[in-house]
């Protein structure tokens, strides 16, 4: 396989990632408001991704920066003309990661609730705006023969990409509430699993509606055939409906995983909806991204293709191994400290 292509494909497996373990994040913080009943069921929510949420940025960073290194042309085009929409983007993730500090810094009702809001609206924010701009990847944006941005901030807003944000915020919710049937006990876990019953439908009929979109934003926008990229929005199509199934019937586990398989066929789906272009011009096809117009020399890519053979595998090593330490059940309970525990075991 050309390099071009592998790395083209290493990217879409790069934001698979992040947004399969962003995912359930973001649905967990959007239910914040909702679902729990007091303080200590907010708690419970709060430790349940406490562990794991920062760790799960790290893809982010493997994606933006894998994408910079293999396409810088993609890299700097789509960064220039989503500058608007990233800050903001930035914006939201830096409140959602404060949320997560400053709540336990103060014990007032105001203080927690404040934070509480804050990782709500940025859940909710980061999933609409990601969903928005992946979407106008495929449907294009104005780019000029030169291959730079010549439009505005409206051009990214049309009734597509608004679309896939909600659907990508729907997907997400309905994923968080699947995750907290696995983490959470007692009411907050029948709460949990009546939420995910509710929002099974609508997830479905909203990402299905998306994916059929898509193929067909490909077809139109894109000039391409509707195979391949019927093939993936089938897949995901077929994984969202099992996995609604399975949340009306409780079976919680298989659903969680069937949600995860969905969200990587909406990202298989959009990037088999892009290739071989990486970006669509909507003013000029003939100013569209091409892999091989925006990708590195062969050099660059067989070296990074070396330290990803390498560190690639190391990190998820690592990350199954944190999700399998904090596998545990949460009950929203207040969690001795390594220095308490230690002092307890030197003690005894």
């Amino acid at each position: 396989m050309d390099l071009q292509v592998l790395w083209f494909c290493l990217i879409a497996v790069l934001w698979s990632g992040y947004f399969v373990l962003e995912g359930f994040d973001f649905g967990v913080g959007m239910l914040l408001p909702f679902l729990p009943r007091n303080e200590t069921e907010r708690a419970a929510m709060f430790q349940s991704i406490g562990p794991v949420w920062d760790g799960n940025e790290v893809w982010l960073v493997v994606a933006g920066g894998a994408t910079f290194a293999a396409f810088p042309a993609w890299y700097a085009t789509m960064f220039s003309g989503f500058y608007l929409a990233l800050l903001l983007l930035l914006v939201l993730l830096i409140v959602r990661v404060v949320s997560f500090e400053w709540r336990g810094k103060g014990h007032g009702e105001a203080w927690r609730k404040a934070w509480m809001w804050a990782n709500a609206v940025g859940s909710f924010g980061i999933a609409l705006l990601w969903g928005i701009a992946l979407s106008n990847l495929l449907y294009g944006v104005p780019i000029n023969s030169d291959g730079d941005f010549s439009g505005g901030f409206s051009d990214l807003f049309n009734a597509y990409t608004v679309f896939g944000g909600i659907a990508f915020a729907l997907l997400f919710v309905f994923y968080g509430a699947c995750y907290l049937t696995l983490r959470t006990t007692g009411d907050l876990l029948a709460r949990s699993q009546a939420t995910a019953r509710r929002l099974a439908l609508p997830a479905l009929i909203v990402g299905g509606a998306y994916l059929a979109w898509t193929v067909v934003v490909a077809t139109d926008n894109n000039h391409k055939d509707v195979f391949p990229p019927v093939l993936p929005a089938a897949l995901a199509a077929v994984a969202l409906l099992l996995a609604a199934l399975c949340a009306l019937r409780g079976r919680d586990g298989v659903a969680f995983v069937l949600t995860a398989a969905a969200t990587i066929g909406v990202v298989a789906t959009l990037f088999t909806s892009l290739y071989p272009r990486v970006m669509v011009s909507s003013t000029d096809f003939a100013n569209s991204l091409t892999v091989p117009d925006a990708a590195s020399a062969h050099y660059t890519l067989a070296v990074m293709s070396v330290v990803a053979l390498i560190f690639v595998p190391l990190v998820l090593l690592y990350q199954g191994w944190t999700y399998h330490v904090f596998r545990a059940r949460v009950t929203g309970g207040e969690v001795e400290s390594p220095a308490e525990l230690l002092g307890g075991g030197a003690a005894r």
